[in-house]
């Protein structure tokens, strides 16, 4: 292949065909398969020594520490009926009104989001969400669909809201309170252009009757735990971001925890509940490292630094970076998406207000297509689980009109801010 074309041009081209791989699902093989194929593409090829792909498989470490820990969370809760006693406190709270519920569930989406992180809404609290439109006797996907789109438009509230915030600023973090002052404002807007966005598109589904009569049900010991676990992990969390520490290995040994806890509490064996955990993820994530450090490799930061810098006015540079990256994480995943521009952030020497547009761009770009964010990706494994599904191209037709909305609202309040 390299005979053919510059290696720059082949590492593209692999990641190009690999990213329509894990978007277009062909043959049915699980997106893991083309990610991984991918990476070992780039090694076998000599387009990227194995050291280079070990060193991109080794950078999400923490993101690995994170998801077993939050897909263990959720295995328990949802084995021990957690999510279903859930489910039937939001039906009786929504009264029989759809657009209720639809607001109810948004609204915790918001919150689950905002202190749990976005990867927590589409693991945690999508089974959740399939639960309560079940006992609702309602059409699921409108209200899964939530679990999708909140998990990015509400994931720069906080800087534990997304994982990909940590490595797009990486040692650079600002302080919480400077945080809470430059994205306060797009982050509320961000959020309620979402949900407007929804409600619009899905309004045909809400306009149905749900179940007014919902019998109540005793939570188990067993989702007493677990709900307990997920309680302790939201405070482990937060103090471990206030410490500036990592996420991944607190978060890990808080659903090791849980679950032991659990298993000992309901005298079961682990054996059915590591069965039951999507491990696929992991080699998905680790396959979307190994291109971006190939991309990296192959001078891709650099151009990107000289364009960020030739870009003109501060204004000019801040729209641009924000929209080119969230268009160009929907390419890549967004949290390869965040190192890569972490790094171009840092070679650029780029001011704090295209830094902060490239972050809304990293973050809200995700919610265009169903390969935009690891949020995403966790969120389609987790509703194939309940049996539901939803396509590619259908969902780049709804992304087409929720996300632009929100993404140029959040970066004109970003960018038009009193600097």
């Amino acid at each position: 292949m390299t005979s053919l074309m510059t290696t720059p041009a082949a590492i593209w081209l692999i990641v190009g065909a690999t990213t329509a791989g894990v978007l277009l699902r062909p043959f049915r093989w699980p997106e893991a398969v083309w990610a991984v194929a991918g990476a070992l593409l780039l090694v076998v090829l000599g387009l990227l020594p194995w050291q280079g792909a070990w060193a991109g498989v080794s950078r999400g470490a923490d993101v690995y520490l994170f998801l077993v820990g939050m897909m263990l969370l959720a295995e328990v809760a949802r084995r021990e009926e957690l999510f279903d006693w859930l489910a039937g406190i939001a039906v009786r709270a929504a009264r029989g009104s759809a657009r209720r519920l639809f607001a109810l569930v948004f609204a915790v989406g918001v919150l689950v989001t905002a202190f749990l992180s976005n990867d927590a809404t589409a693991v945690v609290l999508t089974p959740a969400v399939y639960a309560a439109a079940r006992v609702a006797r309602a059409e699921p996907m409108p209200y899964l669909l939530i679990c999708a789109f909140v998990a990015n438009a509400a994931s720069f509230v906080l800087p534990i809201s997304n994982p990909a915030n940590l490595v797009v600023y990486g040692q650079a973090m600002p302080p919480l309170w400077d945080w809470l002052r430059l994205f306060t404002l797009p982050s509320l807007l961000a959020i309620a252009a979402t949900y407007l966005a929804l409600r619009l598109t899905q309004r045909r589904h809400l306009a149905a009757p749900i179940a007014t009569e919902v019998p109540g049900t005793e939570l188990p010991r067993g989702g007493m735990v677990a709900g307990l676990g997920i309680a302790v992990t939201v405070v482990v969390m937060l103090a471990a971001s206030a410490g500036g520490h990592d996420l991944g290995l607190p978060t890990f040994l808080a659903g090791i925890a849980t679950a032991a806890l659990v298993l000992l509490v309901t005298r079961q064996t682990p054996r059915a509940l590591v069965r039951s955990v999507s491990w696929s993820v992991l080699p998905l994530v680790a396959g979307l490292f190994v291109l971006v450090q190939a991309l990296e490799a192959a001078g891709t930061v650099g151009a990107l630094a000289r364009l960020l810098q030739g870009a003109g006015s501060a204004q000019a540079e801040a729209w641009g970076a924000g929209i080119g990256v969230a268009l160009l994480a929907n390419l890549v995943n967004n949290l390869p998406m965040g190192l890569l521009s972490g790094a171009v952030v840092e070679a650029a020497g780029a001011p704090a207000v295209t830094a902060g547009a490239i972050l809304i761009g990293v973050d809200l770009g995700p919610n265009l297509s169903v390969t935009g964010s690891l949020a995403t990706l966790l969120w389609l494994v987790a509703i194939r689980r309940e049996g539901q599904d939803i396509g590619a191209l259908s969902f780049l037709k709804l992304g087409a009109l929720v996300m632009p909305p929100a993404l140029l609202l959040a970066l004109a309040a970003l960018i038009h801010a009193p600097w």
